[in-house]
């Protein structure tokens, strides 16, 4: 069956709606297997495109070699001590030049990673079975992972805040198994992904808690007790603060 919703689909996936066009969608695709479907299907195929780019990245030796190849070997020159003030300034440049290089690169991964998250979280919305185990009761949403992850963690407790606990999934990223627990807050969803800490997802963050506008969410993350902490949601930046608050205090209990 098509729906005139599906030709807005790729401006969902690419970010490019406004926000009242983005709550009008989340709300459609809740109430729409068919563009959900839709949804999931193309959300899948952009992350697939991104692993196949990271997997064919040029290694650092197959550079070297491409570049000795097509180097023009330059006519030799009288040996002498004229060159040293241009070759130390040479020495300078390029050094400056690899270390901006250098952090370009982990710019450039921590912000794909990053927005992968922001695609499981998009994917998991559009999905009709979001959530593998539905309880607003954190006694119920927590035992269910136990042997599922080689770790445990803690949920808060909810009553008298603006969130509401929908449930929570399995989940994978960067070949680590982890909880995906989803939120409700005035009408807003947000994804809480919890995984061990490791070097990898280390380098995700600009510190032990930072916060990032990756596509149209808000992603705040930090480390507690060996575990690393992701809160992706479109809801306002205090809103996935207070959350956030929140689930570091019940880590510390």
């Amino acid at each position: 069956m098509s729906c005139d919703w599906q030709t807005r689909l790729d401006s969902y996936i690419d970010a490019e709606l406004s926000a009242a066009e983005l709550a009008q969608m989340e709300d459609h695709l809740r109430s729409c297997p068919d563009c959900a479907s839709a949804a999931l299907s193309r959300m899948q195929l952009k992350r697939s495109i991104h692993s196949a780019g990271r997997v064919y990245t040029p290694s650092p030796e197959f550079r070297l070699k491409i570049r000795q190849t097509i180097d023009v070997k330059k006519p030799k020159q009288r040996w002498t001590l004229d060159w040293l003030p241009a070759f130390g300034v040479g020495v300078v440049v390029v050094a400056l030049l690899l270390i901006a290089v250098g952090l370009w690169s982990q710019a450039s991964h921590r912000q794909q990673a990053l927005g992968e998250l922001a695609d499981l979280h998009v994917s998991t919305l559009a999905s009709a079975s979001p959530v593998d185990v539905i309880s607003s009761d954190r006694h119920t949403v927590k035992p269910w992972f136990q042997g599922k992850l080689p770790f445990t963690f803690n949920l808060p407790e909810l009553h008298g805040s603006p969130f509401t606990l929908v449930g929570g999934r399995m989940t994978y990223f960067e070949q680590s198994p982890g909880a995906q627990l989803l939120f409700e807050v005035r009408k807003h969803q947000i994804s809480v992904f919890i995984f061990q800490d490791r070097a990898e997802l280390s380098r995700l963050s600009l510190g032990s808690s930072s916060v990032n506008r990756t596509m149209a969410f808000t992603i705040e993350s930090w480390t507690e007790g060996g575990l690393r902490y992701f809160v992706v949601g479109d809801a306002g930046a205090e809103d996935i603060h207070a959350l956030s608050a929140l689930l570091k205090a019940a880590a510390k209990q």
